[in-house]
């Protein structure tokens, strides 16, 4: 924490098996808020401790604490003014006597029949980590949004970027009608928009009620002249809705909820803007 405050990097080294998970952790702990890098220990001696400053602190992997490759590092790092943490199986280790502080990470044995292949002890390794990066993700108060920021492209980017208002329909591909149109006109309204359904507003475009193709499908059944009644009689009041001001993210868990295939979109006074039509989520990969 120390560190972090202070503008410092947290800058993890490691050879071999505890080096490839030293590299996925410090990308961990950079997109989850806690600036960080990976020191390649048989580059830094050849000039690549220039990427460590005063401020940052080196976390040293090794879970035997005797890895050759590693250990020059260390020294080299201090005499920078780089404290050094250490990961370690053996807090007796050089690795251990070496570090400023020395978190232990004892394990019984490999999974390896041989008990030699690194498999329980990279295991080990990755949770710990993983369980700092949460940590300090906590600590630090690193809300979603600033994960948001830090994750502009993919999928994570747009479940958590992207706003309602980017994938509703407005304008002429949302039909609206007042609640005394006639069936007949709403269909035409829905039709020419390419829309699955209509929203029915009052003069001040607050929504009063949703008539989907499904209603009218069902109606036309049971109900005879349906073309000839207006909207109010046969539209479904108190829809579902969303703000629009909400997250694209919120538009999949409430169709999935509650089953349906569109929703209509309304600002803080409760008029209609915008309608969600589940077809077109596939374009913008929500689906």
């Amino acid at each position: 924490m120390e560190t972090l405050d202070r503008g410092g990097r947290l800058v993890l080294t490691g050879i071999g098996k505890s080096g490839h998970i030293g590299r996925k952790l410090s990308a961990t702990l950079a997109s989850t808020g806690s600036p960080s890098a990976f020191l390649y220990p048989v580059e830094a001696m050849h000039g690549d401790l220039g990427m460590l400053a005063p401020g940052d602190l080196l976390l040293a992997l090794s879970y035997s604490g005797e890895t050759d490759e590693l250990l020059p590092v260390l020294p080299a790092a201090k005499r920078l003014g780089v404290p050094v943490a250490a990961i370690t199986g053996d807090k007796d280790s050089r690795l251990a006597k070496w570090s400023d502080l020395v978190v232990p990470m004892p394990v019984a044995r490999e999974a390896c029949p041989f008990n030699l292949a690194p498999t329980a002890t990279t295991t080990a390794l990755l949770a710990l980590g993983d369980a700092l990066a949460i940590t300090l993700l906590h600590v630090r108060g690193f809300t979603k949004h600033d994960y948001a920021l830090l994750h502009p492209a993919g999928a994570i980017g747009r479940s958590i970027t992207l706003r309602i208002t980017d994938v509703m329909r407005t304008g002429d591909r949302f039909p609206r009608v007042r609640p005394n149109a006639p069936v007949r006109d709403a269909i035409v309204a829905m039709t020419q928009a390419r829309a699955g359904s209509i929203a029915v507003t009052d003069v001040r475009g607050k929504l009063l009620g949703i008539f989907t193709d499904g209603d009218f499908r069902r109606r036309s059944v049971e109900t005879p002249h349906l073309l000839d009644l207006t909207i109010g009689e046969v539209m479904t009041p108190n829809p579902v809705t969303l703000r629009d001001d909400a997250m694209a993210i919120e538009i999949m868990n409430l169709l999935e909820k509650r089953k349906i295939d569109d929703l209509i979109v309304v600002d803080a006074k409760g008029r209609a803007v915008g309608l969600v039509d589940i077809q077109d989520l596939p374009r913008f990969k929500l689906m």
